[in-house]
């Protein structure tokens, strides 16, 4: 696991961030035009509200996705918590450095050393060899050509490209290319993955087959991260928590269970509609307190389980299903409860 902060302690901290592009953008924010949607303050003042007031908080070890449709404002904010754009307002702090204080100098060390980003562009030096385009990151870091080939070479095998190490970037496929760019980003160890999109221009198998590998890595790195997407399946999928933006706001934030099951408004419920309740609800989601002296003695599943997952535990069993948490029943799932589940799926 990667080092850091404490568990409870969040890598990544933004509070009231503002991104306001045209003139006198500073000004806008405090009043009542800051609300106007966004046609409207543009055609009163010509600036545009890419980022509106955004506040979040990103753990040691958590997969954080920032998705919404294009022109929502989720690039415009993962740049803005890194400075490549500058910020209208608001505080943040990456990995104890207090970004909007950061001087030139600190900003590069904070992206040379503890942030790497991996773009949907990926940003390889065609005239160099796989093995270089791997250690760049490090060369720029003024590491020594022998260090920084023998981490190369343990990221690529860590991507699993340890073979084409000696061949030049036009001679992969998309996918292959795209798996240097993350190699490249994991080679100066940093603290914090930031990811804008890198799957987007990918097939979908491909991109699957990229998702994989985002977990994976993540299961075997421990290293936290923000994850921006436009593809809510890519969201449920990888994030422990997901916040939905539109308009330059944060119109949801939490698990993809409650996103889904929960969602807040009729924007988010538009998202969701079309995902299948059942493969993302959990046990915990859909489970009752037991009745007073209710035996509790059926099949034992944990409470993370998928109610998908759970339905053949159930039809093989007359008794309703445990719910199990740190070794403790902690509450009841019973076919009833299953079916509404599912029947939720067919609402529409």
């Amino acid at each position: 696991m990667n080092g850091g902060a404490p568990k409870d302690q969040p890598l990544i901290r933004a509070h009231g961030v503002w991104k306001i592009f045209g003139p006198r953008a500073e000004r806008i924010i405090g009043t009542a035009d800051a609300d106007l949607p966004r046609r409207e303050l543009r055609e009163k003042t010509g600036c545009v509200a890419a980022v509106r007031d955004v506040s979040i908080e990103v753990f040691p070890g958590e997969v954080f996705v920032v998705m919404g449709l294009s022109g929502s404002g989720k690039s415009t904010l993962v740049r803005t918590l890194i400075r490549l754009i500058e910020p209208t307002a608001g505080s943040i702090e990456i990995v104890g450095t207090d970004v909007m204080a950061a001087s030139k100098s600190e900003l590069r060390a904070l992206r040379r050393h503890k942030v790497s980003m991996i773009f949907q562009h990926f940003g390889l030096l065609a005239h160099r060899r796989v093995l270089d385009n791997v250690a760049f990151g490090l060369e720029v870091q003024g590491v020594g050509k022998t260090e920084r080939h023998a981490r190369a070479h343990e990221v690529l095998k860590l991507v699993g490209l340890e073979d084409v190490a000696n061949q030049f970037p036009d001679q992969l496929s998309g996918g292959m290319q795209q798996r240097v760019g993350v190699a490249r980003a994991f080679a100066v160890d940093p603290e914090v993955m930031l990811y804008d999109e890198p799957f987007s221009a990918l097939d979908p198998l491909i991109r699957r087959d990229m998702q994989d590998e985002v977990i994976r890595l993540q299961a075997e790195t421990g290293k936290t991260t923000m994850f921006i997407t436009h593809d809510l399946p890519e969201a449920l999928r990888l994030g422990d928590r997901i916040a939905i933006m539109r308009d330059g706001a944060i119109v949801q934030l939490g698990t993809p269970e409650e996103l889904v099951g929960s969602p807040a408004d009729d924007y988010v419920e538009n998202f969701t509609r079309d995902i299948p309740r059942s493969h993302v609800l959990t046990l915990r989601w859909i489970m009752r307190e037991p009745f007073p002296d209710e035996q509790i003695d059926g099949p034992r599943l944990d409470v993370a389980t998928t109610v998908r997952r759970a339905v053949a535990v159930l039809a093989a069993s007359e008794k309703p299903v445990c719910c199990v948490e740190n070794g403790n029943v902690v509450g009841i799932v019973d076919r009833d409860a299953v079916l509404t589940a599912i029947a939720g799926e067919r609402d529409d």
